[in-house]
């Protein structure tokens, strides 16, 4: 009961920033609804312990798959935030700065 909550109060909160005005917000926006992909593909994978794969006699084990997933969804949400972030830095720098040359050109 507790992942749809946590999905449905990441999606709502990234959803809202996503709509607001400001680049900084559409940044974490993109990075809350990163963190609501990660919960879901855990859940999908079932959040309960399951029988060894082997005979069944054996300690209790947890589907990799999904753990290899969210692995991969983390690094793919962590390099879209820091490109988004470098963006967001260089659009500012940008302001203001240009020599009357480069406006020419």
């Amino acid at each position: 009961m507790s992942a749809p909550l946590i999905v449905g109060v990441l999606v709502a909160a990234g959803v809202f920033l996503l709509l607001r005005p400001g680049q900084l917000r559409l940044v974490l926006g993109f990075v809350l609804l990163g963190h609501a992909v990660n919960v879901v593909l855990l859940a999908a994978g079932g959040l309960r312990r399951r029988e060894a794969a082997v005979d069944g006699a054996g300690p209790e084990t947890v589907d990799p798959l999904p753990q290899a997933f969210v692995l991969t969804a983390i690094v793919i949400t962590f390099g879209i935030t820091i490109h988004l972030l470098a963006l967001l830095r260089r659009r500012r720098r940008g302001r203001g700065q240009r020599k009357p040359e480069e406006e020419e050109a």
